[in-house]
């Protein structure tokens, strides 16, 4: 479980930043947002394949 303290005289939106900022760090929100719906596994692996296709395809568009 993350836990962000005030520190003395720390307003609550700097606080809520520094949350946030720990969040996207441990990928928090991200699982959150994936875990939203349903995948199927077959699903999930096609995804996957496509992000790797896409990968490849950028590193060789830039690695001439």
């Amino acid at each position: 479980m993350i836990q962000i303290k005030l520190k003395r005289g720390e307003a609550v939106e700097r606080a809520i930043k520094r949350l946030k900022k720990v969040m996207d760090k441990e990928g928090i929100m991200k699982e959150l947002r994936a875990n939203r719906y349903y995948e199927k596994p077959s699903e999930r692996k096609r995804k996957k394949s496509a992000r790797a296709r896409a990968r490849v395809a950028s590193d060789a568009k830039y690695n001439r």
